[in-house]
């Protein structure tokens, strides 16, 4: 594991490890802003080992980006996600475009400072929160009028200043600006927002011009087969340094989503990495990364660790639920978080009815390390060519 030390980026830190040859390589970042590194490929799936390479560290792939939508992680410090090994979190420009505001971020130097987070940033464009927002905005081919879900104050966002947020807060990826259409919505409709956002990639890829921030173009088309295929192909046409799939993950059926993964992920290049916006469901993420994605990010986690709804091997437990009251079990016997090598059901449940601040904090911490190890384990079981094997044993428990 290395990190970079933020005073002098030039100069690598190296943290347990003796391969110098990966300390060298980091020196082409003043050049370019990321380099992917594919190490291995699956050899009965799609699936790909790699390494991703930042201004602000390396990342393993396939990777779980946690969400830290208003420069924080709910419930968790900075500190606390490098003990999980996170290495990289997701942020959102829209949120913070509207509070704090991105020039006040950039006063102090940036996302990382402000935040107080040494490891990678990735920025979403906003363009999903203004398609969940849909009854507050008005899209037209320039950009986005759209009144602030805080205050009701009135705004624009076109790609052009999507990419002067983004540069602002200085993370190490940054989204372009994309059109969502709901699901589920009429062909044209999805066409239209297909065509728009490949014109409006193009004015992002013009209109920014950050040397330490790399830019993600983003493949739309809703559920139609032909309109993913077709928005791909001219995206890759624009040569991104990496590419998301966004769009799915908003109601369709899951066996719809790995459909439409399956005719869109080949479209991409192999050597550039894969991202699919939104999924945080540990199947889905087995499934998107036999199918050859690389990253992903979800609030489901975090969300679902302050609402008591806990992850397990044996699948998602209800915390809150009375027979839980005089167990003085771990929540999970076979994890080696913080929460559940200290604290019982009984106590978590506690907590939790208690409406304890501390209930969030435990929750979260254990909710991310199985999501850490969850893709940790997944990218072993890639390194010794038991990918399927490791599927069909985490489902079979995982109820």
């Amino acid at each position: 594991m290395y990190r970079f030390d933020s005073s002098n980026p030039q100069k690598s830190v190296q943290i347990n490890s003796t391969n110098m040859k990966l300390t060298k390589r980091l020196r082409w970042w003043k050049i370019l802003s990321i380099k992917f590194e594919i190490l291995k490929e699956s050899k009965k799936t799609k699936a790909r080992l790699g390494k991703l390479y930042t201004c602000h560290g390396i990342i393993d792939t396939p990777v779980f980006m946690p969400v830290g939508t208003q420069a924080t992680v709910k419930a968790m410090t900075p500190r606390e996600l490098d003990d999980l090994g996170i290495q990289i979190i997701l942020s959102n420009s829209y949120h913070l475009y509207l509070r704090p505001g991105y020039n006040l971020v950039a006063q102090v130097g940036g996302l990382h400072k402000f935040m107080g987070w040494k490891g990678a940033i990735l920025t979403d464009s906003g363009g999903f929160q203004i398609f969940s927002l849909g009854k507050l905005n008005k899209i037209s081919d320039e950009g986005v009028f759209f009144n602030s879900h805080i205050d009701g104050s009135k705004h624009f966002i076109n790609p052009e200043k999507a990419m002067e947020i983004q540069m602002a807060l200085g993370s190490d990826i940054a989204m372009a600006f994309d059109e969502c259409a709901s699901y589920p919505s009429g062909k044209y409709q999805v066409e239209i927002a297909a065509q728009r956002t490949i014109q409006w990639a193009k004015r992002c890829k013009e209109a920014h011009h950050s040397s330490n921030q790399s830019l993600f173009g983003i493949v739309q088309g809703g559920a139609f087969k032909d309109l993913r295929i077709e928005n791909a192909n001219k995206l890759v046409e624009l040569d991104f340094p990496g590419y998301a799939i966004g769009g799915l993950s908003v109601g369709e059926p899951k066996s719809l989503m790995y459909e439409i993964l399956d005719c869109t992920v080949p479209c991409l290049p192999n050597n550039k990495p894969r991202y699919l916006m939104g999924v945080g469901a540990p199947q889905s993420i087995l499934e998107g990364i036999i199918r050859g994605v690389d990253m992903f990010d979800c609030v489901l986690p975090t969300r679902n660790a302050r609402n008591g709804s806990l992850l397990t091997l044996s699948g998602n437990l209800s915390i809150t639920n009375a027979k839980y009251k005089d167990d003085f079990t771990p929540l999970d016997n076979k994890c080696q978080c913080y929460t559940c090598q200290n604290f019982t059901r009984a106590y978590l449940r506690h907590l939790y009815m208690s409406h304890e601040i501390l209930a969030s904090i435990l929750g979260t911490i254990h909710n991310l390390y199985f999501m850490s190890s969850l893709v940790k384990n997944i990218r072993l079981a890639l390194l010794e060519d038991r990918l399927l094997e490791f599927k069909e044993e985490f489902l079979s428990n995982f109820l």
